[in-house]
Order: C-alpha cells, then sequence, then structure tokens
C-alpha cells in the first residue's frame, strides 16, 4: 500500500474568510455591503459561532471589512488616497521665488490632500531640544547642537481625525539670521520650510526620502481612527544644500491605506560618443 500523508485542511475559520475575501475581491460584496451574520455563517457552512467571528475577526485583521462591537460588519468603502509624489520637492523650490500671493495660497492641504486651506485645523508645536546622538549622527553635528524642533498636524475638525503628522528639525545656528523662523506664531509660512531657509541664504539642493513602515501603535489607531490591518508608513525627508549639509530632517507618518507613494528618477542620457 502506497505510503501517504494526511492532506492539511485548513481551519473552518480561514475557509469562511477565504470565500469571503474571494467575494470581495470579485466585486460580488462591493463596498458597503453588510456580510452575512454570524448565524447565517454557522447555518451555511455548518460549524459554531466561534468559528464564524473568528472569520470575520480575520477579515478585519486584513482590513476587507469594517464593523462590530454591535454594528453588522460590512465591506469597506476605500478611503480617499492621498498621492504623495518626489515631483513634490522641485515644485516647492519653485514655489520660494513665487509672489507671497501665490505662496499664501499653497500648502499641504491644497497640494497633497487637495482640499481647501480652512477644511483642515492646523496645529504646531515648536521647541529647542539637544541634538542628541542619533539626530546628531543625521545631521553630522555635535550631540550638544542645538535644533529648533516642529510638530505639525492637521485634522479633521469634524471627526478629529488626523490627517497629516510630521516632526521637522533643523540646527538653530543655520537660521539664527531670521528669529521669524522659530516663532511658532509664524507656523503658516507661505512656501513653507524652503522659503524659510531661503530667507537666511540656503538652497536646498538633494533632498533623500527613507520609507519604512510599521504596525501602528495603539495611540496610531486611536488619532488616525483606523481599521484593523492597516499599517502605517514612515518617511524619513533630508534636506541637503549647496554646501552639502543637512539643513532639515523630517519625520512624516501616513497611514498606508490612504497614501500612494510615487517616486520619479530622471536618469541621465547616454552621449551620442557612447
Amino acid at each position: 500500500m502506497e505510503l501517504r500523508k494526511t492532506p492539511a485542511r485548513a481551519p473552518i475559520a480561514v475557509r469562511i474568510a477565504d470565500e469571503l475575501r474571494l467575494q470581495i475581491e470579485a466585486g460580488e460584496l462591493k463596498p458597503g455591503d453588510s456580510l452575512p451574520t454570524l448565524h447565517q455563517l454557522a447555518e451555511h457552512w455548518a460549524c459554531s459561532i466561534t468559528s464564524a467571528r473568528t472569520a470575520i475577526q480575520l477579515l478585519k485583521q486584513q482590513g476587507l471589512i469594517v464593523g462590530g462591537r454591535g454594528k453588522a460588519p460590512t465591506v469597506r468603502v476605500p478611503p480617499r488616497q492621498v498621492v504623495r509624489t518626489s515631483k513634490r520637492h522641485q515644485e516647492e523650490k519653485d514655489l520660494v521665488l513665487a509672489s507671497e500671493d501665490i505662496r499664501r495660497r499653497r500648502g499641504l492641504a491644497e497640494d497633497d490632500m487637495k482640499v481647501e486651506l480652512d477644511a483642515l485645523e492646523f496645529h504646531a508645536d515648536y521647541r529647542t531640544i539637544e541634538a542628541g546622538e542619533s539626530l546628531a549622527t543625521a545631521f553630522g553635528i555635535d550631540p550638544a547642537d542645538t535644533l529648533l524642533e516642529r510638530v505639525y498636524e492637521h485634522s479633521d475638525p469634524r471627526t478629529e481625525r488626523l490627517e497629516a503628522w510630521s516632526i521637522s528639525w533643523i540646527p538653530t545656528k543655520l537660521i539664527e539670521g531670521n528669529p521669524a523662523i522659530s516663532d511658532p506664531a509664524n507656523a503658516a509660512w507661505p512656501g513653507g520650510t524652503l522659503h524659510q531657509l531661503y530667507t537666511v541664504g540656503i538652497e536646498v539642493i538633494e533632498v533623500i526620502d527613507d520609507v519604512t513602515a510599521a504596525m501602528p501603535t495603539t495611540v496610531d489607531i486611536e488619532r488616525w481612527q483606523l481599521p484593523d490591518g492597516v499599517p502605517m508608513i514612515w518617511c524619513r525627508r533630508t534636506s541637503i544644500d549647496t554646501q552639502g549639509r543637512v539643513v532639515e530632517v523630517t519625520d512624516a507618518q501616513y497611514p498606508a491605506d490612504r497614501t500612494r507613494l510615487t517616486f520619479h528618477t530622471p536618469l541621465k542620457p547616454w552621449s551620442s560618443e557612447q
């Protein structure tokens, strides 16, 4: 007799979740549609309520459905995505030389999130800190050197959901020539940081974006109002000036389901001789 292993069979909860996932991916269950009740799933699959509930939880962990806690689960409606492209760095630099009137009408809300300036609540916190070992390495400075630290938040005033968050550092010695840069009253600066640096004679010539991802903390879940299964994208932006100095480091956080990162990389042509 041929020797055979017993074939592996997925647990019933996984099979239920897979069937519903395929229906969602095929469009048979559309965004906003209700899923079968736990009792309906248990009856259809001849399983326990516990197995049906586990299947629903698996779908939540995959970010495919929302609901629970007294609300019937439904297929998740895809959120509005914000496109963040590397082209924005040149656009921001070009904006520096525009008139103040134009600079006042352009910013994160309009350019990235495609909403009106007054549609989001803006908050900024400023403080001066010592660089410490980690940031000193990023800037190539002494750990005892001081940095201007700025935290920026944009939130929806109706829901209090966080829509954008970033933290920025600039060596204080670079901006001593313009004290207005360190004043939180000027947080909504027309033209942003690149224009601020322009006022003290600094031109950014290179921007490096390092992107990583991590699962959200309980604080992230609450502030961003995240459904289950959605990771956070972290982007560290390093700005370098024409003298080769790191003049700003910024860490920004984005929910992965609401963000699309697009990188444009111009390539130099080969010479005609080649």
